[in-house]
């Protein structure tokens, strides 16, 4: 049975192969189109990233279940002991737009906690790794977060989270609120301290948060859901009930400013 560092070693080759078939989309004018149910935009080069990452991780592991924001549903992934957890590309909107800012995003789940994850910036060739026992790297390098107050601390998130009805008192905390357009990318970037926090209050897709959630925590940072509890994967609707990632200090102080969930 292969450990961690295996799974992480497979990873990281499939997502820098998976940047190689990106880029020859990316700047193209792909074909692109509308999700049902007004899902968000998709590409050619989506799928064709799905596939080449489905044909290469269940060839090396045919026991994982999988899931991935670009394949069908299948429930017998709930009962494997390991599952991949894949989003092609995060970030399709910038994909089209042109910009750098999109990721590959390639987690493994045991059970219904992460151990091995990468997310990689194939644009801008930014590579973030982290298995269940072993440090958070970027390009090789270890990362740790800051761990700054709340006042003045930038935030990545969207442009809702800022309203007051979410925060205690109606009063929304003196943060700066900043954005980037993958949701993994942003994990990640709370978890190198470029950032001080990344927050979600609202229902996040586990193919978005699963690689960098688990990067975020060996960097040192709390990777919770929005009510401070732990995140866990491989769940049969595939959501975590939004996040906060964050230094300890922060985590604390954010989660202490925040309304009760449900209300916002």
């Amino acid at each position: 049975m292969p450990g961690p560092e295996d799974d992480l070693a497979l990873l990281t080759e499939a997502a820098r192969e998976a940047g190689q078939i990106a880029l020859r989309y990316w700047k193209q004018d792909p074909e692109t189109w509308e999700k049902a149910d007004d899902a968000g935009p998709v590409t050619e080069a989506d799928l064709a990233v799905n596939d080449a990452l489905a044909r290469k991780l269940q060839a090396a592991r045919p026991d994982y279940g999988w899931l991935s924001e670009e394949s069908e549903a299948d429930p017998s992934r709930l009962d494997a002991d390991h599952c991949f957890i894949i989003d092609p590309i995060d970030g399709t909107r910038a994909f089209i737009a042109g910009q750098e800012g999109f990721s590959h995003s390639l987690a493994i789940a045991q059970g219904d906690d992460i151990i091995a994850a990468v997310v990689y910036l194939p644009a801008r060739d930014i590579l973030y790794t982290a298995s269940k026992d072993g440090p958070a790297l970027r390009n090789g390098d270890p990362i740790a977060p800051c761990d700054a107050d709340i006042d003045g601390a930038s935030v990545l998130t969207y442009r809702a989270a800022s309203e007051p009805g979410y925060w205690r008192g109606g009063t929304t905390p003196p943060f700066r609120r900043e954005f980037r357009p993958s949701l993994a990318w942003r994990l990640c970037l709370a978890a190198e301290g470029r950032f001080d926090a990344a927050l979600s209050l609202r229902a996040a897709w586990e193919w978005d948060i699963a690689a960098g959630s688990l990067i975020a925590e060996r960097a040192g940072a709390l990777a919770t859901d929005r009510r401070g509890g732990r995140m866990r994967f491989n769940s049969p609707k595939a959501m975590v009930d939004g996040l906060i990632v964050a230094g300890p200090r922060l985590h604390r102080q954010i989660l202490d400013a925040l309304a009760p969930a449900g209300q916002g």
